[in-house]
């Protein structure tokens, strides 16, 4: 017959194997099996743990109190005292967590493993109270000891939570590297441990604006966890998902959030079910919701996070309830509310920025435009101080979700203005968040470069979508994003250019055409050396639609169809084409018809991505330059001597070694590199030696993740992430193949894909097309162009010569000198 002793510990095993009810069975025998009080306690302290697991707060708590009536020995005392600690923090009661944890370590009778166990819970608490600075002080300390006494699980799980608290403190990089590290520990042990690892790895993931990603993760964790039934644990998954939709969905966000709070409330989770309410009533006020009873709410919400010690989330119950005072018109309310509300550096920085909102909207309420104005522009320089701290474009660019609301405002607040030069500084602040980031060239990565290897080798063996992955290259691609992710930013951000330099940038040859998109409204800034005017252009909703449609004209356009589907085809390509002129550019065309030789430097909004900008009747012919932002024009638009060229062919794409040996004559130092020639490798080390770079191939747009766009050369896929191995990039890429001038649009505004990668990562100038281009077209039109660029021709002006009147898919995308 099995001992008192023996039972504990195989209640143990279960216990943290999950088997709950089998850890109760076993617990309990072994209750009846002692007399020994000490043994008793400490079976009664496992047995209370395991009382919560199964939803039983109200049994484990009387099981701890029991067990500090069993003996007097200072050990047990301070594992009763650690364990009800335990059950608080679970139940999120802090203030009698942070009680019985201090009393376990007090007199310093608790050592080794016992004491690491106490730091780790006691961290947790610190963390959810915002402090952590202690948080991360106990959670290394209890590393050092799981450390020491041989138990690398247990340090994992320190190891973990030291992660979470990089998360909180806005360091991504560490907080990914640090879970993953523990995830590598963790994972294999259980479902439920795979489960914990990848939903605070989401937590990650929505902080960098991953959400497409994130809420994939999210899904299956809560789904896991609801297969176990561990309900604290998917309500806690809940509130991630909550908090996931709260931007693009607050409705759908509101009806988890409510579900999570019913479930927090059923297991007696009253200060996660506070939580989740604060989280309802974000999605209140994200949907319009303004009345008083959404105010008293907020104001019941907030008094009791704060009494729960979780002052963070009570301050922004607070945010959101002086929003909603705002949306009712009480703005002295809300002003006085505001003016209690304290935000320093140490403030996550979600929140601060939401401060940063919600005081510009009540100084835009107040009439005072100036002050909104400086509002929104400290919120953007926090967020562009945070986003400097990371090197990874793919970061940076995911990262700009968390501006763009403030964004928004100061297109809207310049756009009331009326100013010209106004609505010129917003639109540069606010186009492209990621883009004033000063890039920087980090070392190449080994472990990155045999990443994209195997990834190469398995896109081959599957033709399939790029979007449609088997296992391997999922991890595969999770682990060179971690990569990228790693290098340290630059920590610069350059300030827009001014109006008056940009004014002098045009002089009298170029023209400013800056489109905005804001509440569903398109909007025209036209800028020249003597002229500047704002004019509104209607709906975004119909160019919208055109643009939708004119996609499938191009795309039909570049296949070998009879000629009487091809004349269908092209007429409704050019009534799109004439349609889209009329609603985008009707306004400029008496200045442009003035201007006939100028050339046009063109800023988009996300909502235009794609469109064939040459190919519209007011801009045929002219040279067209469409850089991220007129501030990099400004700064880049000095031509650069182009002196060598090199060309790569890929394979199964007709003409394509007739286009680069045609391309390659017109120059003095070229290279061509022609399939089976043309391996990744070889084309790297081509590029890294060339001021011009052209290649012709197919190429394959990733939506999904965009920098996993590739050309398809004679060994596989070439990819976006490709480039970052790169020492030496060259000034001009020319890229032929279909579909890599496409972008996936971040956020409304920040696009990215193969184009925006290569001038992040130092190409002056990138032509590309968006749409499929017909190989004959191609060829003859790029064969035109090289002879032009040999010849000292800037691209942007090669390109337009080349295309004629006509205008072509073929954009010039960068500065175009």
């Amino acid at each position: 017959m099995l001992s008192a002793e023996e039972l504990h510990d195989r209640g143990l095993a279960a216990s943290n194997s999950g088997r709950r009810a089998l850890a109760v069975r076993l617990l309990d025998r072994a209750a009846t099996r002692t007399g020994d009080r000490l043994l008793l306690a400490r079976i009664e302290l496992s047995r209370a743990y395991v009382s919560y697991e199964q939803g039983d707060l109200a049994t484990g708590l009387t099981l701890c109190e029991q067990a500090l009536t069993r003996t007097d020995d200072a050990t047990v005392l301070a594992l009763a005292h650690s364990q009800l600690g335990v059950l608080h923090v679970r139940a999120g009661n802090g203030d009698r967590a942070l009680e019985h944890l201090h009393n376990a370590l007090a007199g310093d009778r608790l050592r080794g493993v016992e004491r690491g166990r106490v730091l780790l819970n006691r961290g947790v608490v610190w963390l959810q109270r915002g402090h952590l600075a202690a948080a991360a002080a106990d959670f290394d300390a209890a590393a050092r000891d799981f450390d020491a006494a041989g138990m690398p699980v247990d340090a994992a799980k320190a190891l973990h939570n030291s992660g979470y608290t990089r998360l909180l403190a806005g360091d991504l990089v560490e907080a990914l590297q640090q879970m993953d590290q523990a995830r590598a520990v963790l994972a294999p042990l259980s479902a439920t441990f795979r489960a914990v690892c990848d939903q605070d790895r989401a937590e990650v993931l929505v902080a960098a604006g991953l959400h497409r990603e994130a809420r994939a993760t999210v899904g299956a964790v809560a789904a896991a966890y609801g297969r176990s039934r561990l309900s604290q644990l998917q309500g806690e998954a809940e509130l991630v998902l909550a908090r996931l939709q709260l931007l693009e969905e607050p409705a759908a966000a509101r009806v988890v959030a409510r579900r999570a709070a019913r479930r927090f409330r059923r297991r007696g989770s009253d200060v996660w079910a506070d939580r989740a309410d604060a989280l309802e009533l974000a999605a209140d006020v994200g949907c319009g919701s303004h009345s008083g009873s959404v105010v008293r709410r907020a104001d019941t919400i907030a008094g009791r996070l704060r009494a729960d010690g979780l002052r963070h989330d009570a301050r922004t119950v607070e945010l959101q309830a002086a929003r909603a005072e705002i949306l009712q018109g009480d703005v002295a309310a809300a002003e006085r509310r505001l003016a209690r509300i304290r935000l320093t550096d140490q403030a996550p920085i979600t929140q601060r920025l939401l401060g940063r909102e919600v005081r510009a909207e009540l100084a835009a309420a107040r009439g005072r435009r100036g002050a909104a104005t400086r509002q929104v522009r400290l919120g953007l320089a926090d967020l562009h101080a945070w986003q400097s701290s990371f090197g990874s474009f793919d970061l940076q660019t995911s990262l700009v979700g968390h501006g763009q609301r403030l964004g928004l405002q100061g297109i809207r607040l310049a756009l009331a203005d009326g100013r010209p030069q106004a609505v010129f500084e917003w639109s540069e602040r606010a186009r492209a968040l990621s883009s004033r980031v000063s890039p920087i060239r980090r070392p190449a990565s080994a472990e990155a470069a045999d990443g994209l290897a195997e990834l190469r080798q398995l896109r081959t063996e599957h033709s399939g979508s790029p979007d449609q992955l088997s296992p391997r290259e999922r991890e595969l691609q999770a682990r060179i994003r971690r990569l990228a992710w790693n290098g340290p930013g630059s920590g610069v951000v350059t300030e827009p250019v001014s109006w008056g330099e940009m004014r002098a940038a045009l002089d009298d040859d170029s023209v400013l055409l800056a489109h905005l998109s804001v509440d569903d409204r398109l909007h025209l800034l036209v800028v020249s050396g003597c002229h500047a005017d704002v004019i509104a252009l209607g709906p975004v909703a119909e160019a919208k639609r055109l643009l939708a449609g004119l996609r499938a004209d191009l795309d039909m356009a570049a296949s070998r169809l009879p000629e009487s589907l091809h004349r269908s085809v092209q007429a409704s390509l050019h009534a799109r084409l004439a349609a889209l002129d009329e609603q985008l550019l009707a306004p400029a065309r008496g200045l442009l018809a003035g201007m006939p030789d100028a050339r046009v430097v063109l800023t988009s909004t996300g909502a235009l991505a794609g469109l064939p900008w040459s190919m519209l009747p007011s801009l045929s012919g002219r040279s067209i330059s469409q850089p991220q932002t007129a501030t990099r024009w400004v700064a880049s638009r000095t031509p650069k001597p182009l002196r060598s060229a090199g060309f790569a062919a890929g394979p199964n794409v007709p003409r394509a070694a007739e286009e680069v040996t045609r391309s390659a004559a017109g120059w003095r130092r070229a290279r061509s590199l022609i399939a089976p020639d043309s391996t990744s490798q070889a084309v790297s080390a081509l590029a890294q030696s060339v001021d011009v770079l052209h290649v012709s191939a197919h190429g394959r747009h990733a939506a999904d993740n965009p920098l996993f766009s590739g050309l398809q050369l004679s060994d596989g896929d070439w990819f976006g992430y490709d480039i970052d191995q790169l020492e030496r990039i060259p000034s001009l890429v020319v890229l032929s193949a279909c579909e890599l001038g496409r972008s996936t649009v971040r956020w409304g505004e920040e696009a990215v894909g193969m184009t925006t990668a290569w001038l992040h990562a130092g190409a002056r100038s990138v032509i590309a097309a968006p749409a499929a281009v017909n190989d004959d077209q191609a060829c003859e039109l790029l064969t035109e162009v090289h002879r032009l660029l040999a010849a000292g021709v800037s691209p942007s002006e090669a390109l337009a010569a080349a295309a004629g009147s006509g205008g072509s898919p073929f954009q010039c995308y960068g500065s175009g000198s």
